[in-house]
């Protein structure tokens, strides 16, 4: 959408046009937002597009090289509700703004244009706006990078200046990107050759920026990373890899392009491991729409069911904990603690709640400050953050016996101004400083209060006074002249004496004509000054600029001290979220009668009565009971089943069932309570969920391939330690043919990945396998008829269903009577057909045997090769790969 576009030629353009094509030069694929005056013009192409993306006119202006300008514009005043809209539709945005007052250019000549610079490049992942951002979720820009045989992905929260680095097999990129969900992601031009990269990228959903593979580079990755953070060696972020430097590098290009110079206030890389979160693919999101559901929505989602979150930080908090829920068991413990301590405290709570509902968003305020783009009511939003700060730091301190939990009290500690000089200074000026009504931008004036600064309040002295006394002129010369006029003020014209056409006469006329001086002739307007009005317009001006620029002034030097605040204040805005996390899951697990779960190292999943937390919250708004279910699986096999076949009816809560498992383990080790009784849980490494059906067309897949696809990835990543959730595996062929892979599958999953897996089907055969395999059991959902109806009771009991009851399900789908007679009277048939179905135990197919090695797969030459990384190798070890590949052969 943003594809480069063959400019005109510059040559014969006037001075303004030439301005704009050097701009469009410099940024060929973004549309250039010209300013011009009160409004962002756009240009040739440029104009097209917007017009279209906009639903605004389209004109023409002047002429170029013999051809009608195509041209189209928006106020700058509502320019970021249409800048919105283009970066949703897809496009980029630069941003060439006016650098000087059109007064400063006249002082260099008569023909002198006003300068104009590219200050600011617009992308998806580059925005800190709020009116362009959801304040409760984050907007993420990422990098990947693969070196020495290594990927990296990189991200930052621009809006807040969270910095992370992810180090991982080059396999896990789907999963990590699903799980920061970014907005736009920086990718080397080179690795789109890569099918399984590219493959990752398409399912990150965001916009995929190509780069050059040169910025990706090591030594001069380095480079831009220590100019980002001003250091003289990155050895102080912990030993960052290759890989990770070229992430973090090609984040650092994008920004030293978007932000024209202008860098934001970042924290330092927060690393990360594989092996500090559960991986979850993509598919697996999707199916148990942990942060939205399938339409994209957050409401049904598992986030919109818990989150009680009272401020945007706190929401963007816990969506970023569900996301990435821990493996290891102390911390998942902190959190619980943390929640527990204000589980306990319903008063305290309830307190915290309603303090933290005044405090602002200081972390994007702090980053739009820290960019040039902040304004006084980010100033305010600061010291609001503070001042609740401050107030939540002191209630604990009436319980001395019962010190709060580690993360409660490193929160407290880092939100209280008081534990540092340097922000309860900054507290103090801008309690103080700062007036009642602030204003968006700096440039409006009237945020400084009154006293902070004497010269300026002389300047608006002498300003407003100079009004009062404009007031009294107009009367006077009303009076005088004996003609109604109004006293009037323009940009152009400064202040002048305004009445109508047809009273204008006397004034052109002796004596009057000696004091009115007249300067414009309208429609229906006449306009005159005064020489008494001339002074005044002057005085009052003067004032008025010198009162702004003391403003001004003030505000930069406030800003200067955020700034160099910026590690202290960002600490501050995570503990107010963080307590905002705390509390407010607190809050919901009183509500919905969750219980904290046992999370330990073991390959345990225990629940008892455990609920669906989206499922069970949409009933209960329908004012009807929801029904828990009990699940036992043991990866070891010692106090349950490895593996569970799942049967009962179409419509009974078979998937609910698998789904509200696997969310149990998400929350537990998100460090949340759970909707049940009691949860022992071992750490789960992995989840995998294959429920759901749907094709993949843009990738030329049907319905029943994805299912393979999603089923192959399932069995050559899950270990002992993963969760796996199952359904209807096979479905979408002939029912031999999608039974034998359903016993397969099933077999694989016992004797192969060993993990704990709930497994969904109509094939009653598998039942068996209860007999045949040691860690398997049989559960099923119960159903019963009554007077010839079908009712389900959604309770999961040992055994296998006896039937699947799909002509009763049919009649109640509503399929016409005569339909639903004819299946009945076929499937009576074929119940009493001995010879249909073929016995299983006479089938070599389903004969248990040991597993054999497979006859075909890659050479160890191949995979030799598959680890070198040529980019990343000199030559003389280009030649020893060489050799060594030799050798293998």
């Amino acid at each position: 959408m943003n594809a480069p576009v063959s400019l005109p030629e510059a040559a014969g353009a006037t001075p303004v046009m030439a301005q704009y094509f050097e701009a469009k030069a410099r940024q060929p694929d973004a549309l250039v937002f010209f300013r011009m005056g009160d409004f962002y013009e756009l240009f040739f192409e440029d104009a097209i597009k917007a017009a279209a993306a906009l639903g605004i006119s389209q004109t023409f202006r002047g002429n170029h090289n013999g051809q009608p300008i195509p041209m189209a514009g928006v106020p700058v005043h509502a320019a970021e509700a249409y800048l919105a809209k283009l970066i949703r539709t897809g496009f980029k945005v630069a941003v060439c703004e006016q650098m000087e007052d059109p007064s400063e250019a006249k002082k260099r000549g008569s023909k002198a244009i006003v300068r104009r610079d590219v200050v600011r490049i617009i992308t998806p992942g580059t925005l800190t706006e709020d009116s362009l951002l959801d304040s409760r979720g984050a907007n993420r820009l990422a990098a990947v990078a693969l070196r020495a045989g290594q990927a990296a992905v990189a991200s930052v929260e621009l809006s807040t200046g969270q910095v992370e680095s992810l180090l991982l097999a080059p396999s896990g990129l789907a999963a990590a990107l699903a799980a920061l969900s970014p907005s736009e992601t920086l990718v080397p031009d080179r690795l789109f050759a890569d099918e399984h990269l590219s493959a990752a990228l398409k399912l990150s959903g965001g916009l995929v920026q190509p780069m050059a593979q040169a910025l990706a580079e090591p030594s001069a990755s380095e480079a831009r990373v220590k100019r980002l953070y001003g250091v003289e060696t990155l050895d102080g972020f912990g030993g960052l890899s290759g890989a990770e430097i070229s992430a973090l590098g090609l984040i650092a290009a994008h920004l030293e392009v978007t932000q024209a110079g202008r860098m934001p206030a970042l924290s330092p890389p927060r690393r990360a491991g594989e092996a500090d979160v559960m991986a979850i693919d993509p598919a697996t999101r999707t199916s148990l729409e942990i942060e939205k559901t399938t339409g994209g929505q957050r409401e049904g989602s598992l986030l919109g069911a818990i989150d009680r979150t009272v401020t945007a930080p706190g929401s963007r908090l816990l969506a970023e904990r569900l996301a990435r829920p821990l493996l290891d068991p102390a911390r998942i413990e902190a959190r619980l603690d943390a929640v527990q301590w204000f589980l306990e405290r319903r008063r305290l709570r309830e307190e915290t709640r309603e303090g933290l509902r005044r405090a602002g968003d200081m972390a994007r305020a702090l980053s739009r400050l820290a960019l040039g783009r902040g304004g006084p009511r980010d100033l305010g939003c600061l010291r609001d953050g503070l001042k609740v700060g401050e107030a939540l730091a002191g209630l604990s301190v009436g319980e001395p016996l019962t010190p709060p939990p580690a993360e409660i009290e490193a929160a407290l500690t880092a939100i209280a101004p008081s534990n540092s000089i340097d922000l309860s200074g900054l507290l103090a000026t801008l309690e103080t400083g700062l007036g009642p009504d602030l204003p968006a931008q700096a440039r409006d004036g009237g945020f400084v209060a009154e006293g902070i600064r004497p010269e300026l309040d002389q300047a608006r002295g002498l300003r407003d006074d100079s009004r009062r006394v404009i007031a009294g002129l107009e009367t006077r010369l009303a009076a005088e002249s004996g003609v109604p006029l109004k006293i009037r003020h323009n940009a152009v014209l400064g202040y002048f004496v305004e009445t109508t056409a047809g009273k204008a006469d006397p004034l052109f006329q002796p004596p009057l004509n000696a004091t009115f001086i007249h300067r414009q002739t309208l429609a229906n307007q006449v306009r005159f000054t005064t020489v008494e009005l001339a002074d005044l317009d002057a005085r009052i001006a003067q004032a008025g600029e010198r009162a702004l620029a003391i403003e001004v002034q003030t505000f930069e030097a406030w800003r200067d001290q955020a700034a160099a605040l910026a590690e202290p204040l960002r600490a501050a805005a995570a503990g107010l979220a963080c307590l905002d996390v705390a509390s407010a899951l607190a809050e919901w697990a009183e509500d919905a009668g969750a219980c904290r779960p046992s999370v330990d190292n073991s390959l345990c999943f225990d629940a008892k009565a455990a609920r669906h937390p989206v499922v069970e919250a949409a009933v209960r708004r329908q004012g009807d009971p929801y029904t828990p279910n009990d699940c036992c699986l043991d990866g070891a096999g010692a106090q349950g089943a490895r593996l569970s076949i799942v049967t009962g009816p179409n419509m009974a809560g078979k998937s609910t069932f698998l789904r509200q498992n696997a969310l149990l383990a998400v929350l537990a080790q998100s460090g949340s309570y759970v909707p049940a009784q009691a949860l022992t849980l071992g750490v789960v490494d992995r989840l995998f969920s294959r429920v759901g059906a749907g094709d993949d067309l843009a990738r030329g897949r049907s319905t029943f391939m994805a299912e393979m696809v999603e089923t192959a990835a399932i069995l050559t990543q899950a270990t002992p330690r993963s969760f796996v959730i199952l359904d209807e595996i096979g479905r979408g062929t002939a029912t031999w043919d999608g039974l034998a892979i359903a016993w397969a599958c099933a077999e694989a999953l016992h004797d192969t990945n060993r993990c704990r897996a709930l497994f969904a089907t109509h094939y009653h055969e598998l039942a068996s396998l209860e007999e045949r395999m040691a860690h398997v059991s049989n559960l099923s959902l119960r159903a019963k008829e009554w007077n010839g109806d079908l009712v389900f009771l959604h309770e999961c009991g040992p055994g296998p269903a006896d039937r699947s009851y799909g002509v009763q399900v049919a009649k109640l789908a509503g399929v016409p009577p005569p339909v639903v007679v004819r299946a009945r009277e076929v499937l009576e048939r074929l119940e009493a057909d001995s010879h249909s179905p073929a016995r299983l135990e006479g089938l070599p197919l389903f004969e248990m045997a040991a597993p054999t090695p497979p006859k075909f797969g890659p050479s160890p030459a191949e995979e030799a090769l598959k680890g070198l990384d040529p980019d990343g190798m000199s030559p003389r070890e280009a030649l020893e790969a060489l050799y060594r590949l030799k050798g293998l052969i």
